[in-house]
């Protein structure tokens, strides 16, 4: 039974645009259609990811990401992505459809191929690689799978970037190594990283495989190929298959090498060497192992390709063998300047086989000239297509307003689309920052134009910090994509000595991406300053702020019960629970007596008018100090506790009208 025929996507219009037809391939990560872009009435393949993948949305993110970087490569053997998408649970990428075999396919049925072609087979892998090094993007999972064989021709790439989104994953990659471990570089084995040399190091192992048949190593679980990627030194084509060219033996150690920094630099530093050692190869199809038995007369002029490195294909329902004999006509060159693979034919070389042909060397002429006469054809075809403005380059839009790109490119007769917004800290919100295709591209009248916006700035909210310590904070505030900055230091009497009260910007402020953050830090709880104070005041205030409290008495001019010092001294920040030494005063040896009071000593004095004062503890400050200059005292206040009510008051009983009284609040 047909398994297209059970597949629920097969019949469906996906995404409302692509007719799915039929499936082409099933793989560990995605499935493959056939399918009708039916709004371009053009033909594509139709990646659609599996459904465990596309339920990722860390995977989803970083596949849109890789397919718009993927589609901007513009190289005839890569093949091209149109289109990405979600309909649904389905993840799709549109691409060009090249109906062919891929290399696998070539070695599973030929084996091992000639030195000079398997360089033409890997030619222009390297070709489609350079210019994805060159714009920034690496493969990461290069292999014969991921090589298509067109029917026309055309040697072609595929898969790029897939291999990276797949690493955004939490799933398990054991399938993937099962599939790709031959191909890995050391450097990705045990970091996990890659970069344009583990390109250049899965291409080496690639071209060992065209020489020889096989790869490198072998071994009953992924993790011992693994293994022996990383410990071992891939051996040169020439110890399995004698008489591969010492040259391509020396291109494959340099490519495997262990060490990242002794391989090509690139896929087209790599691509330079390989076409050099294809230029000095003997013109046959027949190189190395695989040379014909018929010693010198398989010269030039029967050559199996293209020194454009351009490779062959065996004939249809031929031989899947090169080295038997076998010759092959010269190929035309390709009048797109791309690289062709032409099916081999085979040539009769006895006497009584070149006599019969005699008469017929003219055809190849006039097949020549016919194929001018085609191409002329096509050469004028095409001049008219774009005479009659089939085609329409796409505007500059970028910098405009939306609203405004949006109806300039209507009017072009584009159908416009508006992608995800994105943050830039320069385009002010909703001005356009980008097109797909980009400005200057020629396409299909009617296509679709995608306006990407400018989100404006990326705007953070700056964390909640408070009470963490001043590192804890940073680390906090760098990870939320901000600039810790500059610390200064207040006194808390909630907030414990070296933790974060407050930032500059307030917590929850939103602000640029980068922005810095500046903190207030805690030095700890401040010492209130209770001298002069009473001693049963002081002591209260300070055991309710959570102080302990230790008392000496000494003799001293004050009044008894008042704090002539403390230790630690007023204003000093100290952690919560320290304790204080307070020294009272129990007055002078002889006693002590108010300056105003008569002296013992001289009876005739006379005592100043006396008046009480009043209490005014606990009373508001304001309140309290009316209170007292009604009675006629002076008022002097200093804050302990910063309260608005009063919490010490001295002195207290009896004192002439104009004596200051102190209050603490």
């Amino acid at each position: 039974m047909d398994t297209t025929l059970t597949d629920p996507l097969v019949g469906q219009l996906l995404d409302g645009r692509y007719r799915v037809e039929s499936r082409i391939a099933r793989g560990g990560m995605a499935s493959v259609y056939l399918a009708l872009d039916v709004r371009l009435d053009r033909t594509v393949a139709v990646k659609v990811m599996h459904r465990s993948l596309a339920e990722d949305p860390q995977f989803v993110r970083r596949f849109i990401g890789e397919a718009k970087s993927v589609a901007s490569l513009s190289h005839p053997n890569i093949v091209q992505v149109f289109d990405q998408g979600t309909d649904g649970a389905n993840v799709y990428l549109s691409m060009e459809y090249v109906p062919g075999r891929t290399l696998r396919d070539v070695l599973r049925r030929r084996g091992r191929l000639p030195a000079r072609e398997a360089l033409e087979m890997v030619i222009p892998v390297l070709a489609a690689l350079g210019a994805a090094h060159q714009a920034g993007l690496i493969h990461r999972d290069v292999k014969p799978e991921n090589v298509l064989l067109a029917d026309d021709g055309r040697v072609k790439v595929v898969d790029f970037g897939l291999a990276r989104a797949i690493e955004a994953t939490n799933q398990t990659k054991t399938g993937m190594m099962i599939g790709t471990i031959g191909y890995m570089s050391p450097e990705q084995v045990t970091a996990g990283t890659a970069d344009a040399r583990s390109d250049v190091y899965a291409v080496g192992i690639m071209l060992f495989e065209l020489l020889t048949g096989r790869q490198p190593y072998a071994g009953e679980t992924p993790m011992s190929i693994a293994y022996r990627h990383v410990h071992e030194t891939v051996p040169a084509p020439s110890s399995i298959v004698p008489g591969v060219p010492p040259q391509i033996d020396a291109l494959v150690t340099s490519a495997t090498s262990k060490d990242p920094a002794a391989r090509p630099a690139d896929a087209t530093a790599m691509l330079v060497a390989a076409v050099e050692i294809h230029r000095t190869l003997p013109r046959t199809g027949h190189t190395g192992a695989h040379s014909a038995p018929h010693g010198g007369s398989d010269t030039g002029a029967h050559s199996g390709v293209r020194t454009g490195g351009h490779p062959t294909l065996p004939p249809s329902g031929g031989s899947s063998s090169f080295g038997t004999g076998q010759h092959a006509l010269a190929e035309p060159e390709s009048p797109l300047g791309q690289t062709m693979i032409q099916p081999r034919s085979e040539l009769l070389t006895g006497p009584a086989e070149t006599q019969r042909h005699r008469g017929r060397r003219i055809r190849p002429i006039w097949f020549v000239l016919a194929l001018a006469l085609v191409m002329l054809a096509g050469v004028a075809f095409t001049g008219w297509w774009f005479s009659q403005g089939r085609y329409t380059k796409v505007p500059d839009l970028v910098n405009k307003p939306i609203t405004v790109a949006r109806q300039e490119a209507q009017q072009a007769g584009f159908e416009v689309r508006v992608g995800e917004a994105r943050f830039h800290d320069r385009v002010p919100k909703d001005v356009v920052l980008d097109t797909q295709p980009g400005a200057g591209a020629e396409v299909v009248k009617g296509s679709v134009l995608t306006l990407i916006p400018s989100a404006g700035p990326e705007l953070i909210a700056v964390p909640k910090v408070e009470k963490l310590s001043l590192a804890d904070a940073r680390a906090k505030i760098a990870e939320a994509g901000l600039t810790p900055g500059r610390v200064s230091k207040s006194a808390s009497d909630t907030i414990p000595r070296d933790q974060v009260i407050r930032t500059n910007p307030p917590v929850g402020k939103r602000v640029k991406k980068g922005s810095t953050v500046n903190f207030v830090v805690s030095a700890g709880l401040l010492m209130p300053d209770v001298t002069q104070m009473m001693r049963d005041q002081a002591e209260k205030l300070l055991r309710e702020k959570g102080f302990n409290v230790q008392i000496d008495e000494t003799s001293d001019d004050a009044p008894p019960g008042t704090v002539i010092a403390q230790d630690p001294a007023g204003g000093t920040g100290v952690a919560a629970g320290a304790t204080v030494h307070l020294t009272v005063s129990r007055g002078p040896d002889g006693g002590f007596r108010w300056p105003w009071e008569i002296d013992p000593a001289d009876p005739n004095q006379t005592p100043p008018a006396v008046v009480n004062v009043p209490n005014v503890m606990f009373k508001s400050v304001k309140d309290a100090v009316n209170e007292l200059k009604a009675a006629g005292f002076k008022v002097q206040v200093r804050k302990v506790m910063g309260t608005d009510r009063v919490v010490g008051e001295s002195p207290l009983g009896q004192q002439p009208p104009g004596t200051t009284i102190t209050l603490w609040h």
